[in-house]
């Protein structure tokens, strides 16, 4: 692939790979991200997705590659740079994390409490921001049980953004959410990432809401970037997978058994044998 100019790229990612065990589950993975945009990152489910922001956030090490996320190299940080470093990205769990026993002011104050030693009235005031933000400053005092999902989803994402991170990271933010919430969630991710002049990953297998909030498409497949590119550059392409993916389509290299072989096989019908027990 061709790499942004590297003094553009908030996160550069060269030959990744990492295996559980000895299942391989990224086999080279490069990619960059640059500066001000928002990136989905696709794959069908298990393709790897949520581990490479796992590895990105260096809660796992990989086997190979290297990772650089806001100019530094991730596996060779300290404890507590990679604390500092971690304080320069937000993010917005699968499904939400929200802490179940704080309100929701509590919540979205957590990460500034924790990362600064502001006045509780800054505090506040940034705390009531955020939330205004996403539609939620009357919420403030419920606890999250309280909460729908969307809202929930919400609340994460006010606290994803408390500390106005240069590098945001959603996983998932779509999954679970009716057409009206969802739609609510990605029109705030594309909005907040504009106006707080940030860096945005998204990782979802929702093709329909990548294509509307992203900048620029990868797509995860057979443990390596499957294709890359603008995201209407990609809607045009022609590759088999990337084709099939992003349109659905029910034939193509994506295989739906596994593993791939004939049922005949199985069953020792093949050679007119008896069912293999």
């Amino acid at each position: 692939m061709t790499p942004v100019n590297a003094t553009e790229n908030l996160v550069e990612i060269r030959d990744l790979a990492f295996s559980y065990g000895r299942r391989p589950l990224l086999r080279g993975v490069s990619l960059d991200i640059a500066r001000g945009q928002v990136v989905a990152i696709l794959g069908t489910s298990g393709s790897g997705k949520t581990t490479l922001l796992q590895l990105l956030g260096g809660l796992l090490k990989p086997q190979r590659g290297t990772m650089r996320v806001c100019g530094r190299d991730v596996q060779a940080l300290a404890p507590e740079e990679l604390y500092a470093l971690r304080r320069q990205m937000g993010v917005m769990f699968q499904k939400g994390g929200l802490f179940s026993d704080l309100t929701v002011y509590d919540n979205v104050a957590f990460p500034i409490r924790e990362h600064t030693r502001l006045p509780q009235d800054v505090v506040h005031d940034l705390v009531l921001m955020k939330l205004h933000a996403v539609g939620l400053r009357g919420a403030q005092s419920l606890m999250p049980a309280e909460l729908s999902g969307g809202m929930g989803r919400r609340v994460a994402l006010a606290r994803a953004i408390a500390l106005d991170p240069p590098l945001m990271i959603y996983d998932e933010p779509f999954a679970g959410l009716d057409p009206i919430t969802l739609n609510v969630i990605c029109n705030l991710i594309r909005v907040l990432n504009d106006a707080l002049g940030s860096t945005s990953v998204v990782v979802t297998y929702d093709v329909n809401e990548a294509v509307k909030l992203a900048d620029y498409l990868y797509i995860l497949g057979e443990g390596v970037i499957a294709g890359h590119g603008p995201t209407a550059e990609m809607l045009e392409s022609t590759d088999p997978f990337v084709r099939q993916f992003l349109h659905a389509e029910p034939d193509g290299p994506v295989r739906f058994h596994f593993p791939a072989r004939p049922l005949g096989d199985e069953l020792g019908m093949a050679t007119g044998g008896a069912p293999s027990a």
